[in-house]
């Protein structure tokens, strides 16, 4: 599928994606998967966390694809590391196992999202894309029953912590998490709470602040460790 297929501008710069995996045959597939798209590039590949860091300051990528098990820093490290740089790109978390808590660490300290190695080279495309443009992925299928595994594994201490913050919240932005927990996209969440899609986006931004979070995926794990939404 080329650029144009996917409704993509010719006239804009690709999406600069960093590789960070430490088995030698993944880099390769999908070095292979995503410089088959005319809106993707790979600016550069590396084999642990501590790499990643330096490779982010040095090639500015817009999003960094992670393995989680890796030597010396593994991808949960590097994940909280990369996002705290300045001018952070997008992290796309792969990993091998559906209920690995160690994704749940990785979403909890900034990754955009997450996607099982196995998937299909057009999901593992769309989701470069999709957390490139803010949005988070998380597989449709798995989302509910991951999200419940993560609320019952940590419910208890995490829950008051969360509880205690929705006092900060007004109704308003109440509603705008929960629909955004619920995979909403910000036009959807316009037109059902009768809005603009602007004064949504100010919602979201005054919520990442008054919770402390930094991404749609954190604010739906906020949303059921709140209990807004039900897991």
């Amino acid at each position: 599928m080329t650029n144009r297929e996917h409704g993509g501008n010719s006239d804009t710069q690709p999406l600069r994606v960093l590789l960070v995996d430490d088995d030698p045959f993944v880099l390769s597939m999908l070095s292979m998967i995503l410089e088959s798209q005319d809106d993707l590039v790979v600016v550069a590949h590396v084999q642990d966390g501590d790499q990643a860091v330096t490779a982010v300051t040095s090639h500015a990528p817009d999003v960094v694809v992670m393995d989680i098990k890796m030597a010396r820093m593994d991808g949960l490290a590097a994940t909280a590391a990369v996002r705290a740089l300045p001018r952070a790109p997008k992290v796309l978390v792969l990993t091998s196992f559906d209920l690995d808590e160690y994704v749940f660490d990785a979403l909890a300290a900034g990754a955009s999202g997450f996607l099982l190695k196995e998937s299909d080279p057009s999901d593992i495309i769309n989701g470069v894309r999709v957390v490139a443009a803010g949005n988070a992925m998380l597989s449709p299928s798995t989302t509910k029953s991951l999200i419940q595994h993560y609320v019952t594994a940590r419910a208890n201490p995490r829950r008051r912590a969360a509880v205690s913050k929705l006092d900060a919240l007004t109704d308003r932005e109440r509603e705008v998490v929960v629909a955004v927990a619920q995979g909403k996209s910000n036009a959807a969440i316009a037109a059902e709470l009768f809005m603009s899609e602007a004064t949504v986006k100010t919602h979201i931004t005054r919520t990442f602040a008054k919770l402390d979070v930094g991404s749609r995926v954190q604010l739906t794990i906020f949303a059921y460790e709140a209990g807004l939404v039900g897991a």
